[in-house]
């Protein structure tokens, strides 16, 4: 009678890391084809749109507008506003990805994001005081009041929200409170001024259009500088997602690393806000997203939002420059399209646990 031995399992080998640890095979796709996704976007960014417009000639018009074979036109509307658009485009992103995922690993709340927590509109409330009651003109004056509305408003949503026992959804309803109140403040002081009124409905459908070069450079250092902030913070955010013991046991000092993540979410916010008007829900999908990926590894999650976010946004403002074509629908509201039912799921779920 023949005995056949049953095969002993492979054991991975030592120096095989995506054997040892399966996750890595996972995270692969996230840090090698992201990159490549955002630099096509890019590419159909610029060559998508009213007109339609082969990648050689736009190829030509960012490295030689001068050539004969790409026309003035050509070289005008890749040049001087799609592109414009497309770096808009993703500073945006960036910025509220990066301030999202802070947000939730801060607060371990899985429904905090710019918008939703009322910061988007306490920056947009700041840009329309500067602009409708003190006349303030220009984007690098006005942005100082829209990082003061945004702070001003955390602020609020924060003390409203950990009133008594806290919770997720508690903190979104104050969120939403605030946000409501200070969106009728910020419609009551444009109706005032008809001028600013037709600028404000503009700036607050939230749009990447109209803006110049001179825009990035001006918001750039901001959003420079609140990148820094929250990507130092990445290894604090792991020691506190273990309890605020734990990590005073690891040597953070919570106040300060508190402290840090609040102004980069203020920098974040409160520069593409005054450029791009308000869009939500940004900040509140891409962390899930890539925490899926990722695992509960801040100093990836954070990195990993910065690569996403744009993506998403690029994707949004591509899809709504063809769905109306030739007219165009705005970026917010496409965005908004797509992340209403993933935020419905989350507050749906039956226990809606701390990140």
């Amino acid at each position: 009678m023949n005995s056949q031995r049953t095969a002993a399992p492979k054991r991975a080998s030592p120096s095989d890391p995506a054997a040892a640890n399966p996750r890595l095979v996972r995270r692969l796709p996230l840090l090698t084809v992201t990159p490549f996704l955002l630099v096509g976007l890019c590419l159909l960014s610029l060559m998508l749109g009213s007109r339609a417009i082969p990648l050689d000639q736009v190829l030509l018009a960012l490295t030689d507008p001068g050539h004969p074979e790409a026309s003035g036109q050509v070289a005008a509307i890749v040049r001087d506003t799609r592109l414009v658009r497309t770096l808009v485009a993703v500073l945006t992103g960036m910025a509220l990805g990066l301030a999202g995922a802070v947000m939730q690993s801060l607060t371990r709340n899985p429904l905090a994001d710019p918008g939703l927590l009322g910061i988007s509109a306490g920056a947009a409330f700041g840009t329309v005081v500067a602009a409708g009651v003190l006349g303030v003109a220009g984007l690098l004056t006005s942005v100082w009041f829209a990082f003061a509305g945004a702070a001003l408003a955390s602020a609020a949503v924060y003390f409203l929200g950990t009133r008594g026992t806290s919770s997720p959804v508690k903190l979104a309803l104050a969120g939403v409170a605030v946000t409501f109140m200070l969106d009728s403040l910020t419609s009551g002081i444009a109706l005032t001024d008809p001028e600013a009124l037709d600028r404000y409905r503009y700036w607050s459908a939230g749009s990447l259009t109209g803006h110049t070069a001179a825009t990035v450079w001006q918001i750039t250092p901001f959003l420079i500088a609140g990148v820094l902030l929250a990507l130092s913070i990445g290894s604090a955010l792991n020691g506190m997602s273990l309890g605020d013991d734990v990590a005073t046991a690891l040597g953070h000092r919570l106040g300060r690393v508190r402290a840090r993540a609040a102004l980069a979410v203020t920098l974040l916010t409160g520069a593409t806000v005054a450029v791009t008007g308000p869009i939500v829900f940004v900040g509140l999908v891409v962390p899930h997203l890539v925490r899926m990926v990722t695992g509960p590894d801040h100093r990836r999650l954070l990195a990993g939002s910065m690569l996403v976010a744009p993506c998403l946004l690029l994707a949004a403002d591509i899809a709504g420059r063809l769905v109306a074509r030739p007219q165009e629908i705005d970026v917010s509201l496409v965005v908004a399209f797509l992340g209403a039912p993933f935020f419905i799921a989350l507050v749906r779920r039956r226990r809606l646990a701390e990140l």
